[in-house]
């Protein structure tokens, strides 16, 4: 269910979100900014769901063995 919310900002503000994000997209902007501040997300299952993408966790893999190399060629 969605809540309708009245908020006051700086015209300047307003003006730059009209012009950058759209004037009918400007509420899901500020929701997607919001929402990792205020609604906390089971975190067991953030990390099942994450673990789930096959694709996420490939290129995940491949990043970290990468830096493995970066360490042996540093020097002391």
């Amino acid at each position: 269910m969605q809540k309708k919310l009245t908020v006051t900002i700086n015209e300047e503000v307003y003006d730059g979100l009209r012009a950058i994000i759209g004037p009918r997209k400007i509420s899901r902007f500020i929701e997607e900014l919001v929402r990792p501040h205020v609604v906390k997300k089971d975190m067991y299952a953030a990390y099942k769901e994450m673990a789930a993408d096959r694709v996420r966790e490939s290129e995940a893999l491949e990043w970290a063995e990468g830096t493995f190399g970066d360490l042996t060629d540093e020097k002391r």
